[in-house]
């Protein structure tokens, strides 16, 4: 049993199969075809932390699937009253095929698959958000090709998404430059990394991106840290990418934001609204790339 709690989960010949999937799954989404490998498979996706994209992706495309989605909020549940994640696992697991989870710590979601008897997807964790990545990843090939020898500039917040980056540039051989106020730097064993060698930290935004294939970014402040947010939107001032950042980078560099967004602060308008831009494409394709992951987790690698 194959379960997705962090990128490095995967190794490179099944998440290059997953990309391929991703695009034949999307498709026949827009040529209208019905496919429906899932029929009678449930999935039961769990939520301690608030979610647009992440709830509809995964509930959309099981249901494009064939399958049933399940939506169950930890407020609206026993796991709200301090009900062991241990028990919580072995009695969801035995209801259902498939378990996504968006909490908080990174421990929760490790606990909780560890006594399921059915894969467990991550939607989104403090340390981690890999379903994102398996997306943003998906996009570049779209309009770039292979992401192999590709270089990644991350402005911002050493967050989950950025740890996730750091991982997939481990497996997939491209490089990640990434530039943090200072005290906010990546923190490698938190990331997850083995090696420094497709990582490089940039004091200077503006240097990060030069010559960059792709400029991303996301909140300053992400969910859980509201308390900090006063302190950070002061060290982030200069970390906000707009149109100098962009040309910097150059023409050939595409912008990205996992969302939502807040024009003024990490991204300008101009940018995220601008011609560079794919962060529509990309957040579209979190349904394509899900749907890949979750015919793979429960049918394995399909022939067609």
């Amino acid at each position: 049993m194959q379960h997705f709690l962090q990128f490095k989960d995967l190794d490179r010949s099944t998440l290059e199969y997953l990309f391929s999937r991703s695009r034949i799954i999307k498709e026949r989404f827009k040529r209208y075809e019905r496919y429906m490998p899932l029929q009678d498979r449930t999935l039961v996706m769990i939520f301690e932390k608030q979610s647009t994209r992440t709830r509809l992706s995964f509930e959309a495309g099981m249901h494009q699937l064939g399958g049933a989605a399940i939506y169950l909020n930890t407020r609206d549940t026993q796991l709200g009253r301090g009900e062991p994640v241990e028990d919580a696992a072995q009695v969801i697991s035995r209801m259902c095929d498939l378990v996504m989870i968006r909490t908080y710590e990174q421990e929760i979601i490790k606990r909780f698959a560890a006594h399921s008897r059915v894969p467990v997807i991550n939607g989104l964790t403090n340390e981690y958000h890999p379903c994102q990545i398996l997306a943003d990843i998906f996009t570049l090939i779209e309009h770039r090709g292979s992401i192999e020898g590709k270089t990644v500039a991350w402005i911002g917040d050493s967050n989950n998404v950025c740890n996730t980056w750091l991982q997939a540039a481990e497996i997939l051989n491209f490089q990640v430059r990434v530039s943090t106020p200072p005290g906010y730097e990546v923190e490698p064993e938190r990331a997850g990394l083995h090696s420094t060698g497709h990582f490089e930290a940039f004091g200077d935004p503006l240097e990060a991106v030069r010559g960059a294939d792709l400029v991303t970014t996301d909140v300053w402040t992400s969910m859980g840290f509201e308390a900090e947010n006063e302190a950070r939107k002061r060290a982030f001032e200069h970390w906000s990418v707009d149109a100098e950042m962009m040309a910097a980078a150059g023409p050939q560099a595409m912008f990205m934001h996992c969302l939502p967004a807040h024009r003024g602060e990490e991204v300008s308008a101009e940018v995220i609204d601008g011609p560079q831009s794919v962060v529509w494409d990309e957040a579209e394709n979190r349904l394509h790339a899900q749907k890949a992951l979750m015919e793979f987790l429960l049918l394995g690698r399909v022939q067609e």
